[in-house]
């Protein structure tokens, strides 16, 4: 007799529970915006001129705990530059399939080359479309940058780039692709 009233107050929550009014978001319809701080896909920054800065380290992929991330990096020549440093990232590769947004890449990378972006919708049909390159994770160019291989701005150092001292790009950077 003592587990009746257990029983009607198990009944009571279920019967004021059918009545509430439900909860429904109309996803594709109606999307909400992502918070601030939210991690989404990401995405290799360029320097104001267009450079590259991902630098090629690999510290991303060593950071990574799912393995997600694959990074070739190579040199850097005077007729093909593409970040200001030594070193660029030539291949850049994310796994989205093992990607588990944790942001710790974010954090090792030294040039702040890597961020993440409010982009959350990365489904699709295959496998293979989930593994983004390079150019897929490139952030475009904006105008006034100069599409990369390129000289860096005349008259810089690498350390110049990484003082933000480089505002945009000059006119014998265009001359020289």
């Amino acid at each position: 007799m003592a587990e009746m009233p257990q029983a009607v107050r198990g009944f009571g929550v279920t019967l004021t529970t059918m009545f509430k009014k439900v909860v429904t978001e109309q996803y594709p319809e109606d999307k909400q915006p992502t918070k601030p701080r939210f991690h989404g896909r990401h995405q290799l920054n360029r320097w104001a001129d267009g450079l590259e800065k991902c630098v090629g380290c690999e510290l991303c992929a060593w950071a990574c705990p799912a393995d997600a991330i694959y990074v070739e990096g190579a040199d850097n020549t005077d007729e093909e530059r593409f970040s200001p440093g030594e070193r660029y990232g030539r291949v850049y590769q994310i796994n989205y399939l093992r990607c588990i947004f944790c942001g710790l890449c974010i954090e090792a990378c030294p040039t702040r080359a890597l961020t993440m972006t409010n982009e959350y919708e990365l489904a699709d049909s295959s496998r293979a479309d989930l593994i983004y390159e390079k150019d897929q994770l490139l952030a475009p160019l904006l105008p006034g940058m100069v599409p990369p291989p390129h000289p860096m701005v005349p008259g810089t150092s690498e350390q110049d780039y990484y003082a933000n001292k480089v505002t945009g790009s000059s006119p014998d950077q265009g001359e020289a692709v």
